[in-house]
């Protein structure tokens, strides 16, 4: 069975005119030029230093980009992007209620209808992501999304990544394809490439099992009394934490419940 659902907490950003591949191309993490009609390319956007500011979903539609991006964090984005946009021949706009952002999974969605879709690009099981210009009949609520990428363990944004702290590959974006090695400079780039290159990669975000209430986000997370990580987003006894590597076997501590780690088979370890 399909699962519908509409995602109410996010926005969409179109990016217009002939330099539109080129400009977002020297700023964000992953191969712009990949995306087209029916194939969609996640990146992130990162501080000079290397650490995540925002990621997106990018579709090519007609004679523009499309970002897929979380609603509160528009306003930066187009910030931002406008700051670094100096000569290029682009036009930045919210297109957010122009279209409404919906997943799909278990099954290849209807795409008869004059939607904007690809296949979520980190996972096949993580199904699909659609753009419509109208809300469309769901059969599944967002709570139903949520638990269904917290078991695959993918990262929702800011509700599980840390604004100009978190570094990619600490969240997955290697393994889950939201980083190129073979385009060239981005901003950021070095730091990712250095942290790649030299393992320097300490703590991952892990899906967890939570046994006892779920902590809210920020949480310690404590073994042996020592804080080794926090607590992210969760839902009815799934999580995501931010974990140090050399405390994933031991007894993990958050507020009242214990967490145990459930890395999934995506997810390479440093052994």
């Amino acid at each position: 069975m399909v699962h519908l659902a509409r995602l109410p907490e996010r926005g969409v950003l179109a990016i217009a005119g002939e330099d539109r591949v080129a400009f977002l191309q020297g700023l964000v993490s992953n191969d712009v030029a990949e995306a087209r009609p029916g194939r969609a390319v996640w990146a992130a956007l990162l501080t000079p230093q290397g650490k995540w500011l925002a990621d997106f979903f990018i579709f090519s539609d007609s004679d523009r980009l499309l970002l897929d991006c979380e609603r509160p964090q528009i306003a930066m984005l187009l910030a931002r992007l406008e700051r670094y946009r100096l000569r290029a021949r682009v036009s930045i706009e919210d297109a957010t209620d122009a279209l409404a952002v919906h997943a799909a999974w278990g099954g290849v969605p209807d795409l008869s209808t004059s939607l904007i879709a690809a296949p979520d690009p980190r996972l096949a099981d993580a199904g699909w992501r659609l753009l419509s210009p109208a809300p469309l009949l769901t059969n599944a609520r967002f709570e139903d999304w949520d638990l269904h990428r917290l078991a695959l363990g993918l990262p929702d944004g800011s509700r599980d990544l840390e604004p100009e702290r978190t570094l990619l590959l600490e969240a997955g974006f290697d393994e889950l394809a939201g980083v190129s090695w073979t385009k060239g400079c981005y901003m950021g780039q070095e730091l990712t490439a250095r942290t790649r290159y030299r393992g320097l990669i300490k703590r991952r975000l892990l899906p967890v099992a939570v046994a006892g209430p779920l902590p809210p986000p920020d949480t310690p997370v404590l073994a042996g009394g020592v804080v080794r990580g926090t607590m992210r987003s969760g839902l009815a006894g799934c999580g995501l934490a931010s974990l140090r590597l050399d405390s994933l076997a031991q007894p993990l501590l958050c507020g009242e419940a214990m967490l145990t780690p459930r890395p999934p088979p995506w997810l390479r370890l440093a052994s």
